[in-house]
């Protein structure tokens, strides 16, 4: 099958969440099933040209905007040497520090840079001459995609059989734009309606996505529920959503467990076996160095890497934390975002300077650092629409605790020594409130003072499997799905 994965990030080129990981991971497994699996993403700044031996395809493609044309020129380097990715390349769009935003809000003409580049994937496309059975389109950022192939590609021959899905990796983010730029994108006033892209007056991208795609998916079988239930969680698509129920997915990330391997992991200070931990001490206490905090063998250590903001739950850890503190703890937080969040983080590590350490910043080697030296992940996001970092947290035998929500709600089960040993990996809280996130931290501490019962949940924690081998298999069906209702109207 040939598969494009079509994404605004992906690991290893630019990243900042969970997205890029899952983009960038995927094409692997595709092509290990015999897939033709290709990636087109944006070129950024951040995007080490060098490092990644980018070569240039095709120079000057025209693209159309309203009325003018911009260049996009196409890149190419290969993933694993075999799969390629393919850049989109115009410095006026993506030559800039961040990706979609600063620190004080986003880039206000997102949406003419993602319009430029939904367009530009159809036509770098045809440059290429890479005939996709199937895009998969990530996120609101190419949410278009699905509505250019069913309005001004639909007599195109070169994808008159070309099916798309799209997924939905956080519905919080849609694209919402004035209804102006309707005209700049290609669309005609017939497009713009409550049934195809207008939204409340305004065009939404990734309505554009849901209403126009042959399949939908999301990242967890909770979310895809959720996201259905109430406008809390639709945030104003639980109708559009609902509408399509049928075609509907939720299909749980997995994580790759060669990349994530405290074994093979070069970035930590001694690889361990996660059947044996003996080595974890070693990793808890050079990240204490690093981290500038006066780590004891015996002193939990509670690790957070996520984007600052109220959405990842730090509207409510900001809340917590002088309650939080008053626990035998510490705490080791890696992240970026919103500057409020910022500028809390910093007043609180100025009082607590021997309790949090805060690393406001992307570094990946911390990341691994902190996964492997930790004992528990804090995770108190308001929504999660899979995760992964609790994944990647339970592969190194770190212990989440977590917001029951989405995706954490599918794969962190809470720990109770009652049950046996084969019952739970982690601990949960429902209520999204201080006390409650208060409570599962000290209940997580009372287990972690008795180290039978702790081995016993560590283990349970290193022996869930999230490989990516089941929701490969899933992604491969919706395939084969999404092309045949292509073929039914061929």
């Amino acid at each position: 099958m040939k598969i494009l994965i079509a994404t605004p990030e992906c690991v290893p080129y630019a990243k900042t969440g969970g997205l890029a990981d899952v983009t960038g991971a995927l094409p692997k497994f595709f092509k290990k099933k015999k897939h033709d699996a290709r990636v087109i993403t944006p070129l950024y700044k951040k995007v080490d040209r060098q490092k990644f031996e980018l070569k240039l395809l095709v120079k000057g493609l025209l693209i159309p905007l309203g009325e003018r044309m911009e260049i996009a020129n196409l890149w190419e380097t290969k993933l694993e040497r075999n799969i390629p990715v393919y850049f989109i390349e115009n410095d006026k769009y993506f030559g800039r520090g961040e990706l979609y935003r600063t620190p004080t809000g986003d880039y206000p003409d997102n949406a003419e840079r993602f319009i430029f580049f939904s367009r530009a994937c159809l036509e770098g496309l045809k440059a290429v001459t890479f005939q996709p059975e199937i895009i998969h389109c990530h996120d609101w950022q190419v949410g278009l995609i699905p509505a250019y192939l069913k309005t001004l590609y639909r007599i195109d021959g070169f994808f008159h059989s070309t099916a798309t899905i799209f997924t939905i990796h956080n519905i919080a983010y849609q694209g919402i734009f004035p209804k102006e730029i309707l005209s700049l994108a290609g669309f005609s006033l017939w497009d713009f309606t409550p049934e195809k892209l207008e939204y409340y007056g305004q065009i939404n991208f990734l309505k554009a996505g849901i209403v126009y795609s042959e399949i939908v998916t999301t990242v967890s079988p909770t979310y895809a529920q959720e996201i259905q239930s109430s406008n809390e969680y639709g945030r104003g698509m639980e109708g559009v959503l609902h509408s399509r129920n049928k075609d509907l997915f939720g299909v749980l990330n997995g994580i790759d467990y060669k990349e994530w391997d405290p074994a093979k992991d070069k970035y930590i200070a001694a690889k361990y076996s996660i059947k044996n931990l003996e080595k974890k001490k070693v990793c808890k206490i050079e990240l204490g160095k690093i981290a500038g905090l006066k780590v004891r063998e015996n002193l939990p250590l509670i690790g957070m890497i996520s984007r600052l903001d109220s959405l990842k739950g730090f509207d409510l850890l900001t809340e917590s934390i002088p309650d939080l503190l008053k626990e035998n703890l510490q705490l080791v937080i890696l992240g970026t975002g919103d500057q409020i969040y910022q500028d809390a983080l910093k007043i609180a590590a100025k009082k607590y300077p021997d309790k949090i350490s805060l690393n406001i910043k992307f570094d990946n080697v911390l990341a691994h650092q902190i996964y492997a030296g930790c004992d528990f992940f804090l995770m108190p996001s308001r929504f999660e629409p899979c995760g992964l970092t609790q994944l990647i947290a339970m592969r190194y035998g770190t212990i989440p605790i977590v917001h029951r929500t989405g995706g954490l709600a599918d794969t962190v089960k809470l720990f109770s020594p009652k049950e046996g040993k084969d019952k739970g990996n982690g601990f949960v809280f429902s209520e999204y409130k201080p006390q409650a996130l208060v409570k599962a931290v000290k209940d997580a501490l009372a287990v972690y003072a008795d180290k039978k019962i702790w081995a016993e949940l560590v283990n349970n924690a290193r022996n869930s499997d999230f490989s990516w081998d089941k929701a490969v298999e899933q992604y491969l069906k919706l395939y084969q799905y999404a092309k045949e209702k292509v073929g039914e109207k061929i």
